[in-house]
């Protein structure tokens, strides 16, 4: 939840927090970040490592990124996200401290806390930054939006046990029922 009826937060902020707490910027307002529960960290887990191995296997050149990672997506002090997994094609954005831009693709897992942010607030966020594809994987529900922001559609949501296309790779299909097995 954000806290309330400040906008004008930075980067410093979120930098000068005690160690172990977590939270978010975006345009200036901090989202503070529960911890996540075991089926949270398992399907991070297993997506980042699904994606890894695929681009492994092609020889690719992206990199995937599960939180805690640090995304700055706009040339400001306003704006810092950490998605739970972003894959990343542009190494020259990549610093000591993180990702500077837009991933390629995020993959958010929704909670019962993050949910608002999730659907609504980070999917404009994300879209106007320039991220190309987005998810957000509901464990409550068992389903998973998949948004190709590239072509500024919303591709479909699917349950966990379809086979999902990744709008950025034409030959990636993932299976969350599978990936949980």
């Amino acid at each position: 939840m954000p806290l309330p009826e400040q906008n004008d937060y930075t980067i410093d902020y979120i930098y000068s927090l005690p160690e172990g707490k977590r939270a978010e910027l975006i345009d200036g307002v901090v989202y503070d970040m529960a911890p996540p529960n075991t089926l949270h960290q398992r399907l991070v887990m297993n997506l980042s490592a699904e994606i890894r191995n695929y681009i492994k296997k092609k020889q690719g050149v992206c990199e995937v990124f599960p939180s805690p990672f640090a995304v700055f997506l706009n040339k400001d002090d306003r704006n810092y996200v950490e998605p739970d997994i972003s894959v990343i094609s542009n190494k020259d954005k990549l610093d000591d401290k993180g990702f500077n831009g837009a991933p390629d693709w995020i993959i958010e897992v929704a909670s019962p806390s993050t949910k608002r942010t999730d659907y609504g607030i980070k999917l404009f966020k994300y879209r106007t930054a320039g991220v190309r594809e987005y998810w957000i994987v509901n464990p409550l529900t068992n389903t998973v939006n998949v948004y190709d922001l590239k072509n500024e559609k919303l591709s479909d949501q699917y349950t966990f046990e379809d086979d999902i296309n990744v709008c950025i790779y034409d030959d990636l299909i993932i299976n969350i029922s599978e990936l949980l097995k």
